[in-house]
């Protein structure tokens, strides 16, 4: 049994935002906000539910989930794997999006609900030790609550380095879920008695991918060791070293046949031989002579 690795981005809108197991999501955001009782969310509506997206339009696809639960509390949970030097102004900015889109100029404040952000990070953005933190408004005389439509919840998996006879909580079993699904080879003991993430073990087995999909996922995996590669450059020229080209390089060349595989379907949809070229390390004269 082979899962995919559920921290990409493809895979995570697949597995957290698929309208016909809604439960999965619901589950996930009721063991991040530790909700009880009459709390606990029971139903949600899928913004932009998953629906595999063409290879041409790849680079521009939305991926992060956005759901409605049946308060009309607004959620938005996104996976950054890769550090972003303006991640917290970006998750400002999509709160404060979702926020202002709930009412039309002229409609009444009132009808503007709660907006929660839920960020699954690949690399560490704040001091504390702390793997999961809740980040609020406070009064700084009283520290209470007192403006309430912002929360911003935040999962550090660096943070994070359980084994799974060591998982106590729900929200150690769903996070141990989403670090480390590609490396295991079977569904953990640990998932048999939460049915939503059972079912998400089972949404990330890659049996259950179609072709398409798995394509996709291909193609994104290559396209974001690219990028990986990119940013460092952009941002931090002076660590580029052996390590990551060693990284790309691997993911890229020692992956032959997928990366062929890849390009072929590209070439197939009509992209764009210079990108095709860019995202598989493939030269033109490789490329040309693909058969279709």
């Amino acid at each position: 049994m082979r899962f995919v690795d559920v921290k990409t981005d493809i895979a995570f809108k697949k597995v957290f935002g698929n309208e016909a197991h809604k439960e999965i999501l619901i589950g996930f955001l009721n063991a991040v906000l530790d909700l009880q009782g009459e709390k606990r969310i029971r139903e949600v509506t899928l913004k932009n539910p998953w629906q595999a997206p063409d290879l041409p339009l790849l680079k521009e696809t939305i991926l992060d989930i956005k759901a409605v639960d049946h308060r009309g509390v607004t959620f938005i949970v996104e996976m950054q794997v890769r550090d972003h030097p303006f991640f917290d102004k970006r998750a400002l900015y999509y709160t404060a999006k979702a926020y202002t889109a709930q009412i039309n100029k002229g409609e009444d404040y009132p009808k503007l609900n709660q907006v929660i952000f839920i960020g699954i990070l690949g690399f560490n953005s704040f001091d504390s030790e702390h793997y999961l933190t809740r980040h609020l408004i406070l009064n700084k005389e009283t520290l209470k609550q007192e403006l309430r439509d912002f929360e911003f919840n935040f999962i550090e998996l660096k943070k994070f380095n359980k084994q799974e006879d060591e998982l106590e909580s729900i929200i150690e079993k769903w996070i141990f879920f989403i670090k480390n699904a590609s490396n295991l080879s079977m569904i953990p003991k640990s998932a048999e008695d939460i049915p939503e993430l059972k079912e998400a073990y089972t949404q990330a087995t890659m049996n259950t991918w179609s072709q398409e999909e798995l394509d996709i996922y291909e193609y994104w995996q290559i396209r974001d060791a690219a990028d990986r590669y990119s940013l460092e450059e952009k941002y931090d020229k002076g660590k580029i070293a052996g390590q990551i080209e060693g990284e790309i390089k691997g993911e890229i060349k020692g992956e032959i046949k997928g990366v062929t595989k890849v390009a072929r379907n590209m070439k197939a949809v009509g992209v764009a031989l210079e990108v095709i070229m860019q995202t598989t390390g493939l030269s033109r004269e490789e490329i040309e002579e693909l058969a279709p």
